[in-house]
């Protein structure tokens, strides 16, 4: 690793940051017009700094027995907080990262290389397309974190690319996703109603102050054919330095009300975040 400085370069859909973290030695936070996308430590792969990654990462906890080692298919890439993670907890995991930003993906391939052997293969590709054309019943897990600037696009929240994503997933597959969004909760509503079409079980992660509507925050949705441990999720995210809250069943059933599936025409971006939400400079 060159020494810890500051690396700035435009990318292909925007102008990146990796800065070094003083607090530990070979940590970066990457940003991506000021909107931070990914925290990494290199000495701890297992080190989830984002309080949405950690609770993705609680999911990636529960989803299989501890160590086993996973296919999944990770849409959007950043600097691989989640492949390093998975390396590191289920060593032997077969993993895809697409990314629709080469030049983002060469930065961080350059400047944060991945370990030998992490079994990570990345894709300079939009995600839906790349989707599109992945073997059928083929991940065990689809993490999906794919933002264009600080929204969700359009083309990754319809009803025919949730069915693509049911595709590729086999029978005990678990989807899950980074959604943004504030009360009353329109588009999440509505991506959980989407899923609700595909698939039996859903659960949704939120902080409680967003889930109150104090706030604009990221919620966790996760998808499958099986039910997770819901009972073991709980009590990872309580007991979480972030603490969130875990809905499924009735609850959550309520909250998604008359939302309705999304079509291909009706497709819309997640909200745009007030000033200051995310941005860091």
């Amino acid at each position: 690793m060159n020494e810890a400085i500051p690396v700035a370069r435009s990318v292909d859909h925007g102008f990146a940051k990796l800065m070094p973290d003083i607090d530990r030695e070979r940590a970066w936070l990457l940003t991506v017009d000021g909107a931070p996308q990914s925290y990494v430590d290199l000495d701890d792969p297992a080190h989830l700094e984002f309080e949405y990654t950690r609770r993705l990462g609680h999911v990636l906890d529960v989803v299989a027995e501890p160590g086993l080692a996973q296919d999944v298919v990770h849409l959007g890439g950043g600097a691989l907080t989640l492949p390093r993670y998975l390396a590191a907890t289920r060593p032997g995991s077969r993993q895809d990262v697409v990314e629709a930003d080469r030049g983002l993906l060469e930065l961080v391939a350059e400047r944060l290389p991945l370990p030998e052997g992490a079994g990570i293969a990345l894709h300079a590709a939009d995600a839906r397309v790349w989707l599109e054309s992945a073997p059928a019943a083929s991940a065990d897990v689809l993490v999906v974190d794919v933002f264009s600037g600080s929204r969700v696009p359009a083309h990754l929240t319809s009803l025919t690319y949730v069915r693509e994503a049911a595709r590729v997933l086999r029978d005990g597959g678990v989807y899950l996703a980074n959604l943004p969004d504030a009360a009353p909760f329109g588009f999440l509503r509505s991506q959980l109603a989407t899923l609700a079409t595909v698939f039996e079980e859903l659960v949704l992660i939120a902080e409680p102050g967003v889930l109150r509507g104090r706030r604009f925050g990221n919620a966790v949705l996760v998808a499958g054919r099986r039910s997770v441990d819901v009972a073991a999720l709980a009590r990872l995210t309580a007991a979480d330095a972030f603490p969130a809250r875990v809905e499924h069943g009735s609850a959550l059933r309520e909250f998604i009300g008359d939302a309705r599936a999304v079509r291909d025409e009706d497709a819309v971006p997640s909200p745009e975040p007030p000033d200051g939400a995310f941005g860091i400079g």
